[in-house]
């Protein structure tokens, strides 16, 4: 009953009158959105909150905001630097440059004014070594990225007139004098332009690799493009409704959200146009009618691809709990794209398909037997019936059937062994380290590192509230890891309120400076209470980037506890209803969990050992988990239905043989595509998104070659009719000693 529904269904926009109503639909639905809505790119915010909750670093810049308001503004360091030492021409340049931004000053940014002090004095603002200088820029609050780099961009300019060679466009080792802007707003402009710089070269590079792999699968120029137009058409949707959610305040998303989108979008939608199209090939070598085959195409494939599709939406949204602001910005734009290009799957696919019929695989036709020897008698040629492709995947079905428990011993220890280095993993929260060292915000960082006290890059400002009789400056420059401390500056409104600056003896973006912030808090709280302050744990506060990250770290941690168990539970939940079997759920979940443990492990084996990486971003497993174990679990579901249907008409161990030969050269080929799109995002220079890719390629193809073909099939072959449990069927099981038997309801 359920599948003549969708036959209707499949009929309805793929019949000789609802094929050509279902492409116009997509068309005009393109046109109206492109017109009424802005897309997605021009709505993009590269300033989003970095928290959705109240963190104590963010409490503590409120505090600075009202009770320090000169801290105002964000800082560009503009890192001057000659590696035989600056001379007096170089900061007599650098004062006439001084000079000039303040006769023509540049709205929204403040320069000090260097031009006005002794040149003398102003070289004792050298680094010991007398090679580095900074000029500070304070741009205003509430500029937006793009502005900031227009205004840097002014002053880049400007420079090229006051120096005889532009200080911003030296090399390093050049040996000449040059400048680097650097600090929050020239880290904020260079990572906006990397990314923007990124999107085009990564749409390019994910179309060509899905292009290519289409062109050597199914040898045909035509077939190639028809996923690549559906997804282009379900990108013409999304962008708009993406651009109109944000336009009215109801998401927002950032370049780097937009580019995994965009590889997510033609990697799965290119998975869901191949589940269809494969079995619309193989159906067009039994049926001489192409519209009866691709609506029994239609009616066999569209519950795996919905439940693909839903399953990763699931997944995705439930990322909307994430109080990171990255990792829940992610949400909506995501599962909306996965949940139209679904639709797009299952309405525009046909319909082209059905136009454009067997021409659709030109050159390489498929016939039925009956077509191949009319065609061969016209031609006078000798028939030659159509072959089983199918040798490779029968072979794997026939192993994992004959011998299940080799099968499965020899997977999980493949798979546990590469799990077991994911326990190695090193996590940062650093951002500059992971983009390009080239990249000249990066070099002015590595520069002032170098030859200045690295902790004066990034100070900890800590706020305490307490009278004048407690004496913490002299207790401050007693703590491990303190290099100086400012003196205690009063609060403009509460005067119990006392601001220090500490600059630390390490990194201030590495993880021991980070891990420092709760032991500094520990211990300035241990100090006030012995003081007598009560409630001293409420009277601390840390602000700057290392408290910043601290808090990075934290939330990105509790995401994971709250993202991880509920994805699993929906999954299972979504598996449940699918499959109704608590068995099959269990297993094909689990198959999932311990591929993605793997991919993680190999990830950093091929990372760390071979591309001498220290560590990967601190979100990226989350990233990750949520990509390899929705998308994975999408084989799984393709080749189990085609388990569940087969084992109703054969025996089980036949069914598992022929579900894995028939859905193996469609899920090899979709897994590599997939594989290859999240592979693009290696190429770019955006270390966060190299690591991505590479872990979320891996275990897209762990899943491929070794969870799909051979672990799953197996564990269904030892489990043989509890696989199904609870749900009681009619079906064939061969016993152990082969003989075939019927398995009636128990």
């Amino acid at each position: 009953m359920k599948r003549k529904l969708f036959q209707l269904i499949g009929s309805g926009v793929s019949g000789k009158k609802g094929r050509w109503i279902t492409v116009g639909f997509w068309i005009v639905l393109v046109a109206l959105l492109t017109v009424l809505f802005p897309t997605a790119d021009s709505q993009k915010n590269e300033r989003a909150e970095i928290f959705l909750i109240e963190t104590d670093s963010a409490e503590a810049n409120e505090i600075l905001e009202r009770e320090f308001p000169n801290n105002n503004g964000i800082p560009a360091l503009l890192t001057w630097f000659r590696s035989e030492k600056l001379s007096d021409e170089d900061l007599q340049f650098i004062q006439q440059l001084s000079m000039e931004l303040s006769d023509t000053p540049i709205e929204g940014a403040t320069v000090p004014p260097f031009h006005e002090i002794p040149l003398p004095v102003l070289k004792e603002q050298i680094s010991e070594d007398g090679t580095t200088f900074v000029l500070p820029v304070i741009f205003d609050e509430g500029l937006e990225t793009q502005e900031i780099s227009e205004k840097l961009e002014s002053i880049k300019v400007m420079s090229g007139s006051v120096f005889p060679e532009n200080p911003f466009d030296a090399q390093v080792d050049d040996g000449t004098l040059l400048v680097r802007a650097t600090g929050p707003a020239g880290i904020s402009v260079d990572a906006t332009e990397l990314f923007s710089q990124g999107d085009l070269s990564l749409l390019i590079g994910t179309v060509i690799i899905v292009l290519v792999f289409l062109l050597v699968i199914y040898r045909s120029p035509i077939l190639a493009l028809i996923p690549l137009i559906s997804v282009g058409i379900a990108y013409s949707v999304i962008s708009p409704v993406l651009g109109m959610m944000s336009k009215l305040g109801w998401i927002e998303f950032d370049s780097q959200a937009i580019a995994i989108m965009t590889v997510l979008l033609f990697g799965a939608g290119t998975d869901y146009c191949l589940f269809l199209i494969s079995k619309f090939r193989k159906n067009l070598k039994l049926e001489v009618d192409k519209f009866i085959a691709l609506n029994h195409a239609f009616a066999y494939s569209w519950g795996a691809i919905s439940m693909s599709g839903l399953t990763v939406v699931a997944a995705l949204i439930v990322l909307l709990v994430a109080d990171y602001g990255a990792i829940h910005r992610f949400a909506i734009p995501f599962s909306l794209a996965i949940f139209i290009m679904m639709i797009a799957s299952l309405t525009l696919v046909p319909a082209l398909l059905a136009i454009l019929g067997r021409a659709s695989f030109f050159p390489f036709v498929p016939r039925t037997n009956v077509m191949l020897q009319e065609r061969a008698q016209r031609r006078g040629k000798e028939f030659q019936p159509n072959k089983d492709k199918t040798k490779i995947g029968s072979r794997i079905g026939t192993l994992v059937t004959k011998s299940p428990w080799k099968v499965t011993i020899t997977t999980i220890i493949l798979l546990g062994v590469l799990a077991g280095f994911s326990t190695k993993i090193e996590l940062t929260y650093d951002t500059l380290s992971s983009f390009p060292e080239d990249m000249p915000s990066r070099e002015g960082f590595a520069i002032l590192a170098e030859h200045f006290n690295s902790g004066e890059l990034a100070p900890v400002s800590l706020i305490v509230e307490s009278d004048d009789s407690v004496a913490l400056e002299e207790q401050l420059r007693k703590l491990e890891l303190v290099e100086e401390v400012s003196a205690g500056m009063v609060g403009a409104n509460n005067t119990n309120l006392v601001k220090y600056e500490l600059e630390l003896t390490i990194n201030p973006y590495s993880n021991e400076a980070i891990e420092y912030i709760p032991v500094l808090r520990e211990k300035i709280t241990t100090f006030l209470s012995s003081q007598g302050v009560a409630q001293a744990d409420d009277k601390v506060w840390i602000a700057g980037q290392t408290a910043e990250q601290y808090d990075t770290s934290m939330i990105t941690k509790s995401d994971e506890k709250a993202v991880i168990p509920i994805i699993i539970i929906l999954i299972s939940l979504l598996l449940l209803v699918y499959l109704r079997s608590i068995v099959a759920t269990v297993y094909l979940v689990a198959t999932v969990l311990l591929s993605y443990l793997s991919a993680l492990g190999l990830g950093w084996i091929i990372l760390h050992h071979f591309f001498g990486v220290e560590a990967i971003q601190g979100f990226i497993p989350l990233y990750a988990f949520v990509f390899i174990v929705a998308l994975g679990e999408d084989y799984n579901i393709f080749m189990i239905s085609s388990i569940w249907k087969r084992s109703k008409e054969v025996p089980l161990l036949q069914a598992i043989k022929e579900g894995v030969a028939e859905t193996g050269g469609v899920i090899t080929s979709a897994g590599l595509i997939l594989a290859g799109t999240f592979a693009v995002l290696t190429t770019l220079p955006i270390q966060i998104l190299v690591h991505f890719g590479t872990i979320t390629a891996i275990g897209v193809l762990l899943d491929t070659f070794v969870v799909r073909p051979f672990l799953v099939p197996a564990l269904t072959t030892l489990l043989g009719k509890w696989a199904f449990w609870p749900w009681k069927r009619r079906m064939l099981l061969v016993e152990e000693n082969s003989r075939e038997r019927e398995y009636t309801k128990e």
